[in-house]
């Protein structure tokens, strides 16, 4: 009976030993990912409009002015023009001084539009905690923002400076 006992213990071992084996070494290799996966990987801005607007639309490089109110997820405001007197905040589309994923959102918009937009920490402040003037954390590390946007002025940029062209070779 004992060697009975034994020999059971030794198959199951072996069955488990190789079970583990097969697992650990023969798994097919993962499909490579494909350009939908990729993409769902990337940090997106995700945007829903609460009105579309009627005016000129914001484009890179337009001088934008926008109304808006910061918040975390759980609807913790953190920022917004209120605090400023209710003074639009100026920028320029595509140019540095705002988080890029606030730009993204804003971009496309039309004058007198409303956007409420979701900003990953990546297209925000990362890995940095934001600080307000006594040191307090207003903005977490790794924070999914969210905004909602008023879009009020959409007025021309300067055209991006382009090299002249050389001038035509004279004739020999």
């Amino acid at each position: 009976m004992t060697g009975k006992i034994i020999t059971l213990i030794a198959v199951v071992i072996i069955l488990i030993g190789g079970g583990t084996y097969y697992f650990m070494h023969k798994q097919p290799a993962a499909p490579a990912p494909d350009a939908a996966q990729q993409a769902a990987a990337t940090p997106q801005v995700a945007g829903q409009d609460v009105t579309i607007g009627t005016g000129a639309t914001a484009a890179p490089n337009s001088n934008v002015e926008v109304l808006y109110v910061g918040m975390l997820q759980d609807g913790t405001v953190f920022d917004s023009s209120a605090n400023n007197g209710n003074k639009p905040l100026p920028f320029t589309l595509g140019q540095p001084g705002i988080i890029p994923g606030f730009q993204i959102g804003v971009n496309g918009m039309k004058v007198g539009g409303e956007r409420r937009v979701s900003i990953p920490p990546e297209l925000g402040y990362g890995n940095q905690d934001v600080k307000d003037a006594t040191g307090k954390v207003i903005i977490p590390a790794n924070s999914t923002l969210v905004f909602d946007i008023k879009l009020i002025k959409v007025t021309a940029g300067a055209a991006p400076a382009v090299a002249p062209a050389p001038a035509p070779a004279k004739p020999k």
